[in-house]
Order: structure tokens, then sequence, then C-alpha cells
């Protein structure tokens, strides 16, 4: 098509080859993901601010009104400044499910990084709802952009073992920004009467969009997009450099480039999946995809996150420490994702999300019971003992969240479609979240209240409901590579696909069997083993690479 890229240049230098490039391509991509987190605890932390309610919302309120939950503002009003965001990301990670077949991987990742700055300017000089609203819709395009393609890219860029732990790595970031939102809003507070109180954190937020604007003019593309986009060479260097330490001979790369190569094969025969193929060939596939994204969000946690400072002032706590708490919540938030970042490869993805669904319903009933008991109390003095409670069972329910059902719909929405159906796979499992994201952030408060409490033991149902269909339908993806998914999911195969891998085959042995100096098989001899008839091509192309980069170190390019 007009807009597909013609070539490709690598531009990182060379003295990051091998885990610093794989790495550091890992975590600043990442930063993606910390940005919606940052976003998320900056709509928070804005929320119990007299200066944001009284520009926004028209109404003049003390720190006590606040506190009892007396703002006057309607509460589907607060909900539609805050979801507004939610219903864009919908709509922009099944657009990115083209931009990022089209443009590229770290194509997609820039343009959602410039969105995330342009919503980022507005929102600092939002000067009604009106403007905020649009800088929020705005900035939802980027985040359904970025969340869409950056588990993409860490699920291709890592290694077959390892794949949890990139992932893990990108979730991590998402926590962290909302970390560093959370002490970022902390210390605005201090600023108050002045509305830098809760202007200033949008501005730290164009900051760490123009890094990863920055970022992507150095990060490399994935090497199986390349491969299928018709950059063979470069998909090779691209594979040594990210796990090779750029050497394209090494055994291991070779394995892996062929397996690449014969999939590409395979999948160009079969062209990529359509939409009625996604549900009909990749049924149970779909199912895992949409559901984990699903009881992500019914599990409660942007209930608990988008009102974390107002939970814990509906708790009891004062404004100034319902936001230090809040801070303290995000970093026991972070640190729950370091247990998956180094586990969830090794005993799998079924084991951590089927107990992390228990942990999480107990962790629920604990604040939900106890909120039940502090809203028996009078407000003061009375209810600090049972607010410090609260804090206690939010920090639970956040690190085990973060250990369980933060990561693992992300790792499962990138990594169980094939590569004819990742980007579409992914954008249906990305615009689950989005669509129950929004949901929750809608129907959060009007529930808060009308049921107060009550709402956390909705909450638990969901979380029961969740260890059900983990048990009955997931099965476990850990310990396979990318490429053959498909046995353990049990793929229907479609009528032509028979003969499209016959021809794939056939394809495959001619030139490689040509390019080595050998006669080309008959049909008898063809086996269905990728890593028996790729391989002759992958060592052909070390060759040819081995010659070219003592002289070629990037490829003229624009993108």
């Amino acid at each position: 098509m007009f807009f597909r890229p013609k070539t490709y240049s690598a531009r990182y230098p060379q003295w990051m080859v091998g885990r610093p490039l794989l790495y550091m391509s890992s975590a600043l991509a990442s930063l993606g993901d910390a940005m919606f987190g940052y976003g998320q605890g900056s709509i928070a932390a804005a929320q119990v601010q007299p200066s944001f309610i009284h520009r926004m919302f028209g109404k003049e309120v003390t720190m006590a009104q606040i506190q009892a939950g007396q703002t006057g503002v309607d509460p589907f009003i607060q909900a539609i400044t805050v979801a507004c965001l939610n219903l864009t990301a919908l709509l922009a990670s099944f657009i990115a499910a083209y931009l990022c077949d089209l443009l590229g991987r770290r194509m997609s990742v820039r343009i959602g990084g410039v969105m995330y700055f342009i919503a980022a300017l507005i929102q600092v000089f939002a000067p009604n709802l009106g403007t905020l609203i649009a800088g929020r819709c705005i900035q939802g395009l980027g985040v359904g952009i970025l969340s869409m393609t950056v588990p993409i890219l860490q699920c291709e860029i890592a290694p077959a073992h390892a794949r949890g732990l990139f992932v893990s790595i990108e979730y991590i970031c998402l926590n962290i920004g909302y970390a560093v939102s959370a002490w970022v809003g902390y210390g605005f507070f201090f600023a108050m009467p002045s509305e830098i109180s809760w202007r200033g954190p949008y501005i730290v937020q164009a900051a760490i969009a123009l890094i990863l604007i920055f970022w992507t003019f150095f990060l490399p593309e994935t090497p199986r997009w390349l491969a299928q986009n018709g950059f063979q060479k470069e998909a090779l260097i691209t594979l040594a450099d990210l796990h090779g330490a750029g050497n394209v001979s090494d055994p291991k790369i070779l394995a892996t480039y062929a397996e690449i190569v014969a999939a590409v094969e395979f999948e160009a025969h079969m062209g990529q999946a359509s939409w009625r193929q996604l549900f009909t060939q990749y049924t149970r596939r779909c199912v895992v995809g949409i559901t984990c994204q699903m009881f992500a969000q019914l599990n409660g946690i942007n209930a608990i996150l988008y009102f974390l400072p107002s939970n814990l002032t509906r708790a009891g706590f004062t404004i100034s420490r319902s936001l230090l708490y809040s801070g303290a919540c995000a970093l026991v938030y972070c640190s729950g994702t370091i247990p998956a970042m180094f586990l969830i490869d090794k005993f799998g993805r079924r084991a951590f999300l089927l107990f992390g669904s228990l942990a999480l319903a107990a962790s629920l009933s604990i604040v939900g019971g106890l909120q039940y008991y502090a809203d028996s109390l009078p407000l003061g003095s009375a209810r600090v003992s049972a607010a410090d409670a609260i804090f206690f069972g939010v920090c639970l329910y956040l690190f085990f969240f973060g250990a369980t059902w933060g990561p693992g719909p992300w790792l499962l929405g990138a990594e169980i479609f094939p590569l004819r159906a990742r980007a579409k796979g992914m954008s249906l499992s990305t615009g689950t979240n989005w669509l129950f994201n929004f949901i929750i952030a809608f129907i959060t408060p009007p529930l808060f209240n009308a049921i107060n409490a009550g709402y956390y033991f909705v909450l638990v149902g969901f979380c029961i409901i969740s260890v059900i269909v983990v048990w009955f339908i997931y099965p476990e993806t850990a310990h396979h590579t990318l490429e053959d998914l498909g046995e353990v999911f049990g793929d229907k195969v479609m009528d032509d696909e028979g003969h499209a891998r016959e021809q794939a085959e056939r394809s495959a042995n001619a030139i490689q069997r040509e390019r080595s100096g050998l006669p080309v098989i008959t049909d008898s001899e063809v086996t269905l083993q990728p890593s028996t008839f790729t391989t002759p091509a992958a060592k052909d192309e070390a060759s040819t690479v081995m010659k070219e980069r003592s002289s070629v170190v990037t490829i003229a390019s624009d993108v």
C-alpha cells in the first residue's frame, strides 16, 4: 500500500547491540504504558483539589466539604470526565490494528506519543471542563494506540522463555507511571490555592511524552514485522542485534529466524486474517483474549485507582493524608509486579491468574467489610483506626493485582494470536479492556454514591467468576514459542489451510535448495518441519549479512 514503508534503517548505536539494546527497547517502549499509568493518577489527584473543582465544575468548596464528600458535583458529570478517555482509547485500539500492521510497531508507538503530547498541552492550559474533556479524549487516542502496540512489540522482541518477564517490565512501567503521578500530585498539592497544583502534573506528562517520541527514532522494529514486510535481511540483523550480540551466524539466532521465516511463508499464502476468521478459526484464543481483559477491569482495579484519593478520603483520612497514602499505595502496586517478572514464566499464566482471583476476592472483602464499619462511625478521629485498616486492605489488593491480573491479560493478549492475526487479535483484547474500563469508570461514582461499601462486594463476585472461567477455558501458554501456540489452542483448520501450507513448503523448498546449489526436491520429500526447510535459507542470509556488515552500518530510510 501507499503508506507501507519501502525502506528501513536501524539508527541505534552499535555499542547498544545485545542485552543493552534488548532491555532498553523493552523499558523505553514501555514509557507508553507509563504514560497511561501517569494519566490515571493525575486525574485521581485532581478530583480532590478545590481549585480544580471550582475551575471545571463551577463549585466553591472547602477542604472539609471535599473530605465529607459534599462537593455538589454531579457524579455522572464526574464519571464522564474520567471515562471519556476510555471511549476514545477503545476506538484507537481498533485503528491501531491497521496502523501496527501497515506502518510498523515503532511508528505506531511514535504516533501514540505525539497524540499524548498534544493532549497534555491541551490539559495544561484547559480553561474549562469542555477543553479538559477534549484533551482527555485526544489522550485516549494516544493511550489506545500505545496500549495495543507496546505489548505486541514486547512479545515480538522477547525470547520465548522470557515473554512474561518482558510484558511484566511493561506493566511495572505502567505502575511506575501511576506511582510517579501520585507523588507528583502530592508535591503539587502544596501549591494550592494556585491552579498549578493540578496543572503542574500535566507539564510532567508532556515531558514524558517527549522522551518517548525521541526514543522511537532509535527503537528497532521487531524482526517478525520486518520479515513479514519483505525486510528479511534486516529481520535477521535485528534479531541478532537483540539476542545474539550482533552475531548473525549464532545457531540459536538462525533457528529462531528459520521459525519466523517459515511462519511468514505459510501465513503469506493464507493472507491476513479477517475479523470473521479471527472468531471462526481462532475461537478459543478470542475467548481468552476478550475475557482476560474483561475480568482485569471487572475485578476492580480502576474502581480503586481512578478514585483512590477519594476512596481514602471516604475512609476517613484528610485530603493531604489521602494523597500521601495514595503515593504509598502506588509503590506497593509497583512492588507487586516484581514476583510476576521472575515467576510467571516459571509457574505459568494459569496459576498466577487463579491465585490472583482468590487473593483479590479476599482483599476486596476486607476493604468492603471495613468500609461498612467506618461508615457507621462519625467523621473525624473516630474513623482513623478503621481508615488505617482500609489502607492496609487496599495495599494488599494492589500488590496481588500487580502480581497477577495486572500483567497477565496484557501478556496473554499479545502472545496468543498468530502473526497473521496478532494485530487484530490484540486490538480486540485491548478494545475489550477499554470498553470495560469505560464501564467501570462510568458506573463507579454513582454506585459508590448509591450502595457505598456494597460496591466492593459486587467486585468480589466478579473475582469469583473469573476463577471459574480461567479454570475451565484458559490453556497454559508458558514455555512455548509464539509460532507453536496453535497446538496449545487446538485451532480449527480451515479448508484452504492444508493447501496453503503445501504451497508454502514447495515455495520455501525451491528457493532455499536453489540458494544452496542443490536440486529442488520432490513433493514427496517435503516435510512439515519449518526448522528443516528454512535453515539453509537462514544460513545463506547470515552469510550475506556477515559480508555486508563489515562495510555497511545502516540502510538508508525515512522510516
